[in-house]
């Protein structure tokens, strides 16, 4: 029986992986360099990619670092101002109270990030937990430890819940807590592989989260 339903953040909640590519790419750009959406795409939903030290790999020399993160960070916060929330997370908020089951989130970002946004969106009261990299040693996915401590806090067992994530690397982290897992890949992640995935839609707004949940465990829930 699903009891709990755990969302990831960025790209799944809130779309902030396209505005941060779309800064980087433009930084890169600036120096006369690329940066491929394959090396991008590697580390989505992971924090271990650098991109000053892969920039400065690329042109063999040092950067100012904080003069390009100063003029990117300016780009990123106008890409992301734009940004609302993904289409059907609402709803599946809406459904996922109305069915009796716990809510959380699970990020790779820190609080700071992940809080701020809910804040803004309107949505930081309808989690009843948010684990986020600084609650478990600045670990991010896809190690599971986020999850784990979600599962823990939440109070139930790992086949209990039902986590939605966006990047392969998300996927990983929540199977290797033991949770079920449905794939939600956005713009930036639809053509990774995700087939350790239990389920795949291509928006929220495919189906209800009952007959998800349904599809999902094959009628053992």
């Amino acid at each position: 029986m699903i009891r709990a339903l755990i969302f990831d953040f960025d790209g799944l909640i809130f779309d902030s992986e396209t505005p941060d590519f779309i800064s980087w790419q433009e930084t890169y750009a600036a120096h006369g360099v690329e940066l491929s959406r394959e090396v991008w795409n590697a580390h989505i939903g992971a924090i271990t990619f650098n991109p000053y030290l892969h920039l400065e790999e690329l042109l063999g020399r040092p950067i100012d670092r904080d003069a390009v993160w100063a003029k990117r960070k300016a780009r990123d916060n106008e890409l992301i101002a734009a940004q609302t929330i993904m289409p059907g997370v609402e709803a599946y908020l809406a459904e996922a109270q109305a069915l009796g089951l716990k809510i959380a989130i699970a990020s790779s970002s820190d609080h700071n990030w992940v809080d701020t946004h809910l804040q803004r969106l309107g949505l930081f009261d309808q989690f009843e937990h948010i684990f986020c990299n600084d609650d478990v040693g600045g670990v991010g996915k896809p190690d599971p430890a986020v999850y784990r401590a979600a599962v823990s806090a939440l109070n139930i067992a790992p086949h209990e819940g039902l986590a939605l994530e966006d990047s392969p690397n998300g996927v990983t982290a929540a199977k290797g807590a033991g949770l079920w897992c449905t794939a939600v890949p956005n713009g930036m992640t639809r053509d990774l592989n995700f087939d350790h995935a239990d389920y795949r839609l291509t928006a929220l707004t495919d189906m209800p989260l009952a007959q998800l949940i349904t599809e999902v465990t094959n009628g053992t829930n």
